[in-house]
């Protein structure tokens, strides 16, 4: 005698548009990250930092200041994707992500480990296509048939 063998399947949930922004953001921000941090691993790049320089860039308060704001709006943005209505969410993900796509295409610029920022650059823009890509499908409601599902007394007439 043997026992019936019942065979399951691992159940699909569907992720909400606002978790996948959130995760995205996330993941551009460590990527973003690392890509300085192992940055400091390339020859001269120590040096140039101690004797006050960042690419072409002189070290000073003004470029400080840039390079915070430059980091903190895609930190926001995980924070907005979770938070902000859809509309607005939509709007400011398409909006912020395609105006980065540029600014992280200026990193590959005039550095020598083009393999490396190459990497990078290409990652981060995936991660940014990908944004556009949940914000610009975000899914819509019917608003007319969510409308004739409410009871009589709580539509509203025109």
């Amino acid at each position: 005698m043997s026992t019936p063998q019942t065979t399951t399947t691992l159940q699909e949930q569907q992720v909400p548009v606002r978790y996948k922004l959130a995760a995205t953001w996330t993941s551009f921000m460590f990527l973003y990250a690392y890509v300085d941090i192992l940055n400091f691993f390339t020859p001269g790049v120590i040096e140039d930092l101690l004797n006050g320089k960042v690419f072409e860039f002189d070290l000073s308060q003004t470029f400080s200041t840039s390079a915070l704001i430059l980091v903190s709006i895609p930190i926001f943005m995980i924070v907005l994707s979770m938070t902000l209505a859809a509309r607005a969410n939509r709007t400011t993900n398409l909006v912020v992500a395609s105006l980065y796509v540029p600014v992280t295409a200026f990193n590959v610029v005039g550095e020598s480990y083009r393999y490396f920022y190459g990497l990078g650059v290409a990652l981060e823009l995936v991660l940014l296509a990908l944004v556009v890509r949940y914000a610009w499908t975000w899914p819509r409601t019917d608003v007319t048939a969510r409308a004739e599902r409410l009871p009589a007394s709580s539509r509203v007439s025109r």
